[in-house]
Formats: structure tokens, sequence, C-alpha cells
């Protein structure tokens, strides 16, 4: 496991207590606040997607490139993860599950346009 220098040693023990579970970069975060980081986690990707609505993976790029300029509420990767919300190979099914719920979200939110009326070409008057 990759140790944050910021992070003490005890802190880490204690963090991979059972009933933890890591997310990328050696960040632990405990399951208990699994339902408060969907939460953040649809949020992020809800602002990643109405910045650049785009599927996947295309918006993967852009929720990396928010957390790279921590674009979201000033969170980069390292506070994201922390957050539950991880870059990491291992969780690109949840990403994936978590975009394609709200780029269908986002999708039943617009209203679908009007037919327009077809236009026919009169001749000139001359």
């Amino acid at each position: 496991m990759v140790r944050e220098a910021s992070r003490p040693a005890d802190e880490l023990a204690t963090a991979l207590e059972p009933g933890a579970r890591t997310q990328g970069r050696g960040l632990t975060v405990s399951d208990e606040h699994a339902p408060q980081g969907v939460d953040l986690a649809l949020e992020f990707v809800r602002f990643c997607y109405r910045r650049r609505p785009v599927a996947w993976p295309l918006i993967y790029d852009e929720m990396c490139a928010v957390a790279g300029h921590g674009l979201f509420r000033g969170l980069g990767y390292s506070e994201l993860a922390e957050r539950g919300i991880s870059f990491c190979l291992a969780e690109m099914p949840r990403l994936c599950q978590l975009a394609q719920r709200v780029i269908a979200e986002e999708e039943a939110l617009v209203e679908p346009r009007p037919a327009m009326p077809a236009l026919t070409l009169a001749p000139a008057a001359t």
C-alpha cells in the first residue's frame, strides 16, 4: 500500500481495520460512509456531465480533468478518493454505472423539442 506522508502510521492502521475498504492510491474509506459517498459521487458525475455532456468513456476524461484541476468543490484526486470517488482501475465499473445513471437522469430532464413544421418554398413573385 502507498502511504501518504501526511497520515500517521497509527491512523493508517486504524483505517485498515475490518469493515474498511481501499479506495485507490492507498487511501481507505470506511463502508459506513458509503451512502454519503454515493450522493457525492452522483453530484460529482453530474457536475462533470453538465460541463461536458458526453457518454462513457469520454465523460471519464472530463471527470479526470475536473479532479486534476480541483474544479468540483476544490476537491482533487486525493480528496475525492477520501470521499469514495476513486479513479483506479478496480473502480471503473462503478464510475461507469454512475455515469450511465446520471446521463439517463439528465436526458430525462431535457424536454423533447417540438417537431418543426415542414417548410415549403413558394415561387418568388416577380
